[in-house]
């Protein structure tokens, strides 16, 4: 009863309960969630057309890069770690700078730029001050006298900017798991007297990271 009531309904579990509750007063939520999960009816259907699909990102050539940038707090203080990975060889940067503003954007891509051993065609960023105007100015003078900064570095090197969907931060998912990543590997697990200390060793983890990964996208 309760399996078809489920069925022909499509009821929250907790509006599911209510319904039940005079037929079977001793019923109680867990029990009836483990009823559920066995005959593969615990979640409802999407509401979204076709399901919310995050599926893997379309092919794509070397040179697409995803790029973050995070908080690192120590004592003295904090510092922006920005960060660069490329979508199929994983081979990432990281540079270091007291703010996220837009002037350090465009001084981390200039270094993505000679970094990298090969051309950059495309970077996705997310909606940040650093990457692009909030959209409320992207009409403003600004715009009038040649755009946000790093834009203008990437139209000097023949780069594609791309920002990801506001409320969609899966979008970016390969730079903020790297991110996630380099914080286990370091601040995470050691204490660092200073920040001198703390950026060496995340060089130093980057670095054997690059070497270290099998580029098993690369053909």
């Amino acid at each position: 009863m309760v399996v078809e009531l489920r069925r022909r309904t499509l009821l929250p579990l907790d509006d599911l309960q209510g319904h039940l509750r005079e037929t079977l007063p001793q019923l109680t939520r867990s029990a009836l969630h483990r009823c559920l999960v066995r005959h593969g009816i615990s979640r409802l259907p999407s509401s979204e057309p076709g399901g919310a699909k995050h599926g893997k990102f379309a092919p794509t050539e070397i040179g697409h890069l995803h790029i973050d940038s995070c908080e690192l707090r120590l004592e003295q203080g904090k510092q922006h770690m920005f960060l660069a990975i490329d979508r199929v060889t994983k081979f990432t940067h990281v540079a270091f700078f007291g703010a996220a503003t837009k002037q350090n954007g465009a001084a981390l891509l200039e270094e993505v730029v000679t970094a990298y051993p090969y051309t950059i065609h495309t970077v996705l960023t997310n909606n940040g001050v650093a990457f692009t105007e909030q959209p409320r100015y992207r009409n403003g003078l600004t715009n009038r006298f040649g755009g946000h900064i790093f834009d203008r570095v990437c139209q000097e090197h023949g780069i594609k900017h791309k920002l990801t969907k506001p409320y969609h931060p899966w979008t970016n998912g390969q730079a903020e798991r790297m991110n996630r990543t380099v914080k286990e590997a370091t601040i995470k697990s050691f204490h660092y007297p200073d920040f001198d200390a703390l950026k060496a060793h995340v060089r130093a983890f980057v670095t054997a990271y690059n070497f270290a990964k099998h580029l098993k996208a690369l053909r």
